[in-house]
C-alpha cells in the first residue's frame, strides 16, 4: 500500500513538474512569424539610395526608434498605428513590400506584415533580423530631421552637406559644413580628427547619392558614429523653412540657338521647365542631353536622347566635348547637373552649355516629370 501510495505521489508530482514545464513554456512561446523571410543580402539589394520604384521598406517600429536611427529609404509605419496609416503603402498591390523592426524578438514587423497581406499585398517579406543586423553587416543608419534638429541644438555633431558647392550656397542645414562628395579625399582635413565624433552626411534627398557614399568613405576612414540624413535638404525645407538669404533671386532671358530659343530660369546658366519639355518634345536632336547620375540610376531609365557620362567622366573628358549643339546637364536633384556645368564653364567657354536645376522623376513608360529642386 505504501508503494502505491508512493507511486502516486510519484507521479502527481510528475504531472505537475510537467504542467509547470508547460505553463513556462506557453508563457515564453514566440509570437506568429511570418513566413516569407529574408536576410541582409536582400536587404542590401532592395534598400537602394537612389530609391527604386518597385520596392516600399517599412519600419514598423515607434517613431522615437525610427527618428534616432532607421534602414534608408525607409518610411516610417508604427505597427500600433497601422491601421490609421495604410494610404502611405502604394496603391500597386503586387509592389514588394518589406518589413522591419528591432531584431529576431521583435514581433512588430511580423504583425505588420500580416495586416498587409490581409489588406491583399501579394509581395510581402520581412527583414527578421532587423536594424541591429543591418547596422551589425555594415549598413548605414539615417536619422530624421527631428533627431538631426536635437543633435544640432546640443552641439555633440558635425553635418556635413555632400552636395556641390553652388547648391550648398543656395541654401543648407545650420552649421552644415560643405564636402562635395567628388572633393572628399582633398577636404578630409575639414573633420574631426577624433574617429569617434558624431557624423552625419545630407544632400538632396532619397533621389541622391551623394551623402551614402561620402559616409561609407567616412567609415573606411574609421570613423564608426556616421549615420545619413537621408531626406536630406529638401526635407529640412519642409521641416524647417530655409535660412536666410538663400532664396534665389528671380529673373528670366533666352538665349537664342538657331531653329529654337532657351529660355533661363532664375539663373543665367539654368534651363526653364517649359523650354525644357519643349526641346525634349520638339527639338530632341538638337541638343545634347547628357545625364549625369551614376549608370545605374540612369538605366531605370532617363530622356530619350540623353547620353550618359557620370561627373567624373565629364571631367576627364571636357576637352572631347562637342561645340556643334548646346549642351544640358541633367540628374535628379539639379546638384550634380549643377556640378558637370560649372566643371565645363570654367574649361570650355566656347561650350553652350545649361543644367536642369530640377527633382526629376522617369517612370517606366518613359514619362518624366519635373519638379522644384530644393
Amino acid at each position: 500500500m505504501k508503494n502505491i501510495n508512493r507511486l502516486f505521489i510519484l507521479l502527481a508530482f510528475g504531472l505537475l513538474t510537467t504542467l509547470g514545464s508547460n505553463t513556462v513554456l506557453a508563457a515564453d512561446e514566440p509570437f506568429e512569424k511570418y513566413e516569407h523571410i529574408v536576410d541582409y543580402a536582400f536587404m542590401k539589394d532592395h534598400a537602394t539610395v537612389p530609391m527604386r520604384d518597385d520596392v516600399v521598406v517599412v519600419d514598423s517600429r515607434p517613431d522615437r526608434k525610427y527618428d534616432s536611427g532607421y534602414i534608408s529609404p525607409a518610411l516610417n509605419i508604427p505597427d500600433r498605428q497601422f491601421d490609421t496609416m495604410t494610404a502611405l503603402l502604394p496603391e500597386d498591390k503586387s509592389t514588394l513590400l518589406i518589413f522591419y523592426c528591432g531584431g529576431v524578438k521583435c514581433p512588430l514587423s511580423h504583425k505588420s506584415a500580416f495586416k498587409a497581406e490581409k489588406m491583399g499585398y501579394t509581395n510581402v517579406k520581412v527583414y527578421a533580423a532587423g536594424y541591429p543586423d543591418w547596422i551589425m553587416n555594415g549598413g548605414i543608419g539615417s536619422i530624421s530631421a527631428k533627431h538631426v534638429k536635437k543633435l544640432i541644438d546640443k552641439g555633440a555633431v558635425t553635418v556635413v552637406d555632400s552636395r556641390p558647392a553652388r547648391k550648398f550656397a543656395q541654401g543648407h542645414v545650420p552649421g552644415a559644413i560643405n564636402i562635395p562628395d567628388r572633393q572628399f579625399d582633398e577636404m578630409i582635413t575639414q573633420l574631426p580628427p577624433a574617429k569617434g565624433a558624431e557624423l552625419v552626411f545630407y544632400c538632396g534627398g532619397y533621389k541622391c547619392p551623394l551623402s551614402s557614399k561620402s559616409a561609407m568613405k567616412a567609415m573606411e576612414l574609421g570613423y564608426g558614429n556616421v549615420k545619413t540624413y537621408q531626406a536630406g535638404y529638401p526635407d529640412w525645407v519642409k521641416a524647417y523653412g530655409k535660412m536666410d538669404g538663400a532664396s534665389k533671386a528671380a529673373g528670366t532671358a533666352m538665349a537664342s540657338s538657331g531653329k529654337f530659343v532657351i529660355e533661363t530660369g532664375d539663373e543665367p546658366d539654368t534651363i526653364t521647365f517649359e523650354s525644357f519639355n519643349n526641346i525634349v518634345k520638339n527639338h530632341a536632336d538638337s541638343v545634347y542631353i547628357i545625364d549625369v547620375r551614376d549608370l545605374v540610376e540612369f538605366k531605370t531609365g532617363s530622356f530619350p536622347t540623353a547620353i550618359h557620362m557620370t561627373v567624373d567622366q565629364v571631367e576627364e573628358k571636357v576637352a572631347e566635348l562637342p561645340t556643334d549643339k548646346p549642351i544640358i546637364f541633367v540628374c535628379s536633384t539639379g546638384a550634380r547637373s549643377g556640378e558637370a556645368y560649372d566643371i565645363v564653364k570654367l574649361a570650355r567657354e566656347d561650350l553652350k552649355t545649361y543644367f536642369l536645376d530640377a527633382a526629376v522623376t522617369h517612370a517606366k513608360d518613359g514619362t518624366y516629370k519635373l519638379g522644384p529642386a530644393v
